[in-house]
């Protein structure tokens, strides 16, 4: 039992940790994920929304801290039972979203890794198994520090997750695992590669022959002979690759406008998911690099989901010397996790993005 029970106690506070830190280097991702739970759709309880940051910078310390504590063997009761209720809480949740098809992406590990709500099901399957071991086996988790290392441990990983957690809040995640990160051409990302896998579905035809109902499955070819054709089901029995971007676009009123700007030499993108909800200190670091960009020849555009009166609205109150044109809220927020935030394209590939903190940071 000694034996299973560290076998559990490595792998359990191991994943903890890794989990916890991948959604601690973007909680403000974590967040959107969390307001997703907590939308009309999904768990129907709105409330929560404006306290998702919150929450979720809570939960990913927290859940790091659990694996630390678990690891040195610091306070083995309070571990445990946090551990069994965080569990227990994830494993409802996942099911909850699993079952009735609310949520396509869990978030359990942020954009590194992507899990379908039933893998995350399964994943937590296995971890309340391994808590539960824990759970009966508490005896077994012995210290591996004296009582000073633990507390200065505990302690330690507390202030360091807070810390980490407040910095990249204020700047940008450390590690960017999304289809924006510098480096990458959007034309390329929103393209299949040529030995892209394509979806596998099965077409469900219910027809007449010879006055007597009939179904026949097949890839679409249909039956050979039929008296009429009643009609024809699809089930998709295997996704298809997609593109890492599916739904990134610049539209102005009367037309698209995306491959126009991403052919450019030299584009600078203002990104605000929300103008409504920008913050004042950002937007007016914004003038001044507007003026100098564009005096090193480079085009300035913005891209946001608001509305055309607030769009002219804060062209307005902060002097503002360019076009706002439209682009999905949920794009916008994946692009940069800053509102404003800036993105610095050469034809089609990016080569800066900061947060709004770190603007004078930028180099034409």
């Amino acid at each position: 039992m000694k034996a299973i029970v560290n076998i559990s106690r490595t792998l359990v506070g191991a994943l903890f940790i890794f989990s916890g830190f991948i959604k601690l280097n973007d909680p403000l991702g974590f967040s959107y994920k969390l307001e997703e739970y907590f939308s009309y759709d999904v768990l129907d309880i709105p409330s929560l929304i404006p306290y998702a940051l919150g929450l979720a910078v809570f939960v990913v310390v927290f859940e790091v801290v659990l694996g630390v504590f678990l690891l040195i063997g610091y306070k083995p009761k309070f571990t445990v039972w946090s551990l069994l209720g965080m569990i227990v809480f994830f494993t409802f949740l996942t099911f909850y979203a699993a079952y009735f098809d609310k949520v396509k992406d869990c978030g359990c590990f942020g954009d590194f890794l992507k899990l379908t709500p039933w893998q995350s099901f399964g994943k937590d399957i296995i971890l309340l198994v391994l808590i539960l071991i824990l759970f009966i086996g508490q005896k077994h988790i012995k210290p591996v520090l004296s009582t000073f290392g633990l507390s200065a441990t505990a302690l330690l990983s507390f202030i360091a997750c807070l810390s980490f957690g407040y910095y990249v809040l204020m700047h940008l995640p450390a590690l960017d695992f999304r289809a924006y990160q510098i480096g990458d051409n959007l034309q390329e990302n929103m393209k299949l590669p040529a030995d892209a896998q394509k979806a596998v579905t099965d077409y469900v035809w219910t027809y007449t022959l010879n006055g007597e109902e009939k179904t026949l499955t097949d890839a679409g070819r249909g039956p050979k002979t039929y008296d009429k054709i009643i009609g024809v089901d699809t089930k998709v029995i295997k996704e298809g690759d997609v593109p890492k971007i599916q739904d990134f676009s610049i539209e102005s009123e009367d037309e698209d406008l995306t491959q126009q700007f991403l052919e450019q030499e030299k584009l600078v993108i203002v990104v605000s998911y929300s103008l409504e909800k920008a913050e004042s200190k950002g937007m007016e670091e914004l003038k001044g690099m507007v003026e100098q960009a564009q005096n090193k020849g480079y085009t300035v555009i913005g891209l946001t989901a608001s509305g055309n009166p607030k769009k002219q609205e804060v062209r307005d109150a902060y002097d503002l010397d360019f076009d706002f044109y439209l682009c999905d809220e949920k794009v916008l927020k994946t692009i940069v996790r800053a509102n404003p935030g800036v993105v610095v394209l050469e034809k089609g590939t990016v080569m800066q993005k900061v947060h709004y903190n770190d603007i004078d940071e930028l180099e034409f």
